[in-house]
């Protein structure tokens, strides 16, 4: 399987920096458009209950800014249900959440929260969104996404992140033979598998070179390399270094 590999940037962080002075500079709408520019397959957005960084009014500025589709991460909450029903993004992954967390830190336990993921899951699914579960690479968590009738899984790949800091490829081995697993065994069941959370230049192509994924989801290096390259710079090398790996 060597279909191309989509990338979906995050632009959560442009809206962090803005709201760290308030008023309207950066402009997440902006970073939309220079997105799609430079060859992103799709824009991700976390609208969090504390509204930290995306906000109610940026849902509808971000979408008139691109015609890229978008990925509305959100919380199983029924306000964040609510606001995706009426919202209709192409996309919603759901992801777990706490208020004191400074980014997601795990995966959703779907297995755990069956009874609460449900209902949200039918709900997106009849509103037209394509629904993600955000997920550790876990055959377990894979097989109940399945019976959610969830049509896609993101893996998370924070734990791999986290490893290679320590000791590179070496320490990340082990991570990334789960994350090889659970592609594969999403795949043999039907659902789509992503993936996502601290992915770089220097880590993702391993990552990227699993055939079975068909997306990846990148946001807080891109936004932060932006800082010193520019954002189109940052996207394209990223692109470039997730079809290499495929090559």
């Amino acid at each position: 399987m060597t279909d191309r590999l989509r990338l979906g940037v995050n632009i959560d962080h442009v809206a962090t920096i803005r709201n760290a002075r308030g008023g309207d500079h950066p402009d997440p709408m902006r970073a939309a458009a220079i997105a799609a520019e430079a060859g992103a397959d799709g824009i991700t957005i976390h609208l969090r209950e504390d509204r930290r960084h995306i906000r109610d009014g940026d849902l509808e500025a971000i979408r008139a800014a691109s015609s890229l589709p978008i990925n509305l991460e959100m919380a199983a909450t029924e306000e964040m249900t609510d606001i995706a029903c009426r919202f209709r993004p192409q996309a919603a992954c759901i992801v777990p959440e706490k208020r004191e967390e400074r980014t997601t830190e795990g995966g959703l336990d779907v297995a755990g929260l069956h009874n609460q993921i449900a209902p949200i899951v039918r709900r997106l699914n009849e509103s037209g969104a394509r629904v993600s579960l955000f997920i550790e690479p876990d055959p377990v968590q894979i097989a109940v996404a399945e019976v959610l009738q969830a049509p896609v899984v993101e893996l998370h790949t924070g734990k791999y992140a986290e490893l290679w800091i320590e000791g590179g490829m070496e320490a990340a081995a082990p991570e990334l033979e789960r994350l090889k697993v659970a592609a594969a065994e999403a795949r043999k069941r039907g659902v789509e598998p992503h993936a996502g959370h601290g992915l770089t230049f220097e880590n993702v192509a391993p990552v990227a070179a699993i055939p079975e994924l068909a997306e990846l989801n990148i946001g807080h290096f891109l936004i932060g390399e932006a800082i010193f390259i520019g954002l189109e710079a940052a996207i394209l090398e990223m692109r470039r270094l997730m079809d290499e790996a495929r090559a």
